[in-house]
């Protein structure tokens, strides 16, 4: 593993993911989304740009794909439309992004002979636990179109593992949060809302649990699955084993904040009552044992972390508007 295309590394993971490699010492191709002011996400400015090979493009794109990935032996695969509401509203783009933006990666890496295809899956895939904690055989129920697309994406890649011997490992990350991460996710949702002086939340469903795992361990947990050679055609978690429900949660970063805050119901932010995914506990017994991958931050740690960045962008969050 040397050369090294990362689709998605504009994003919030991929960034992360990108800086990490190219620290350890990897030969890095970043494939961000093409636009015409040519700007590349959260790499624009990150502190590595110069030590990277940008590459626009389109996931959607065979041709784009097949180029950007000639002179590669890996690839990790976190190009994804991942917001769950606007999947209720346009599912077909995920389709295509998610399932069909996969084919791409999957039948390149196969015409080009890569040797090691990381292909980024979901908890959400799993559904609400059926039991806890959710280790790697847990049934995947489709509860959003998001979802649905995520699963066909794996059994895809799992396919071409199973029909072409195509060196494959899906990586399911559970709930990541950190630095960077969408604004209308819930933790960077909750911290900009108290930063921007609110003491009324407006939030959504807060029974649900998720668990969380700092951006910075997700990306160390990607490359030891990529390093490690025992783990071709298995899906592998990524999740600190551990649960906290929403509401809980906003207590913690009310209280890391230091400002007490009531929370309002907005409808909007809502999901479908059988589409909530009501509980997400992993079991991440298979990393740890496959891999030499340990997380250094807990969620408290990550937390700090996080409102520190937040703080210090605040001007970018539009707290008063719900994107979906």
């Amino acid at each position: 593993m040397k050369n090294i295309l990362i689709t998605g590394a504009g994003g919030f993971i991929g960034s992360h993911l990108t800086e990490l490699l190219v620290q350890r010492g990897y030969n890095v191709k970043a494939f961000v989304h093409y636009n015409s002011l040519n700007r590349w996400g959260w790499l624009e400015n990150s502190a590595i740009k110069n030590d990277i090979q940008v590459i626009t493009g389109d996931i959607r794109d065979f041709d784009s794909v097949y180029s950007a990935m000639k002179n590669c032996d890996s690839v990790f695969h976190l190009a994804a439309l991942i917001g769950i509401p606007y999947s209720y509203v346009s599912p077909q783009a995920y389709i295509k992004t998610n399932i069909e933006g996969t084919y791409n990666i999957l039948q390149s890496s196969k015409e080009l002979g890569l040797s090691n295809i990381m292909i980024t899956s979901t908890s959400e895939t799993y559904g609400t636990a059926q039991y806890v904690p959710i280790d790697e055989i847990h049934p995947m129920i489709g509860q959003s179109p998001y979802s649905a697309t995520k699963i066909g994406a794996d059994h895809l890649a799992l396919s071409y593992f199973r029909s072409f011997d195509l060196p494959v490992k899906i990586v399911r990350p559970f709930n990541t949060y950190g630095p960077r991460q969408s604004a209308r996710a819930i933790i960077p949702t909750v911290i900009s809302q108290i930063l921007s002086g609110k003491k009324q939340l407006n939030l959504g469903n807060l029974t649900p649990t998720r668990d969380l795992t700092y951006v910075e361990d997700t990306a160390n947990g990607f490359l030891e699955i990529a390093k490690s050679d025992q783990l071709f055609g298995e899906i592998t978690n990524i999740g600190m084993s551990n649960e906290i429900s929403v509401g809980d949660l906003v207590k913690k970063i009310s209280i890391l904040i230091g400002i007490e805050v009531e929370i309002n119901s907005d409808e909007q932010r809502v999901r479908p009552g059988k589409s909530e995914v009501e509980r997400l506990f992993c079991d991440n017994s298979k990393i740890k044992s496959k891999t030499n991958w340990v997380p250094k931050y807990d969620l408290d740690s990550g937390l700090k972390e996080t409102i520190k960045w937040i703080k210090n962008n605040l001007i970018y969050f539009k707290t008063d508007l719900y994107n979906v």
